[in-house]
């Protein structure tokens, strides 16, 4: 009986995916993707993701990724989504929403909607927008407009463009936030809505516009 042999490139590679010079990292992540991936570097490649630097090498790490079977991956990946490491959680989001099952949607934790750190929160909008069922729109724009007013303008902005990809469900839950008693909310709402009638604006425009309008009117109302 013949045994399987392990890919005499997985020494090599886990080697040079620790190396100080970050070409030779992607070239690493590159080679890792293969014409025939090694499903016995999958674990080498998600616990890289967790700690690399640089941009352009987490990119190919997940291309690597999404090149092995999602039987293989997708296991692991969401065990990812538990770490206390931040970077791990959204290159986990990151890779999963590549991945595009919809089948996974229920096996992400809500609660990364809400995570702590920006970054997570804002990859877990778009993944969760990207594989959300028709059914379960509603449930998950109630989840992301609770957000609203939440970061810096990138940070909205990315929230901005989630909520308006799930469409008309939106429309009445920003409507109720547009009267919130927080000006950064009804701020958000309003460039929002913006931001949904004409795509092409430019964000900073809108939010600065919208708090301008809130602004006014506080003034009008005598509000301190």
């Amino acid at each position: 009986m013949n045994m399987p042999q392990q890919d005499s490139r997985s020494p090599r590679l886990v080697g040079a995916m620790t190396a100080s010079n970050p070409s030779v990292r992607l070239q690493a992540a590159l080679a890792a993707a293969g014409t025939h991936p090694d499903p016995q570097l999958v674990g080498v490649l998600i616990n890289r993701c967790a700690v690399e630097p640089d941009f352009f090498v987490r990119d190919m790490l997940t291309w690597a990724l999404i090149r092995h079977p999602e039987e293989v991956t997708a296991p692991r990946l969401l065990a990812e989504l538990y770490s206390e490491t931040a970077q791990a959680r959204s290159q986990a989001l990151h890779t999963l929403s590549k991945i595009g099952d919809p089948g996974l949607w229920p096996k992400i934790p809500k609660s990364l909607l809400h995570d702590p750190d920006d970054q997570v929160a804002r990859t877990a909008w778009r993944a969760l927008v990207g594989l959300v069922p028709a059914g379960s729109k509603d449930d998950l724009a109630g989840e992301l407009v609770t957000e609203l007013g939440r970061g810096d303008r990138d940070i909205q902005r990315s929230l901005s463009r989630a909520l308006i990809t799930l469409g008309e469900v939106i429309t009445p839950l920003i409507q109720t936030a547009a009267a919130s008693s927080d000006p950064a909310v009804r701020a958000h709402a309003e460039a929002t809505e913006r931001l949904r009638l004409d795509p092409d604006c430019e964000f900073p425009i809108l939010m600065t516009d919208a708090k301008r309008i809130i602004n006014a009117g506080n003034a009008a109302r005598g509000d301190s």
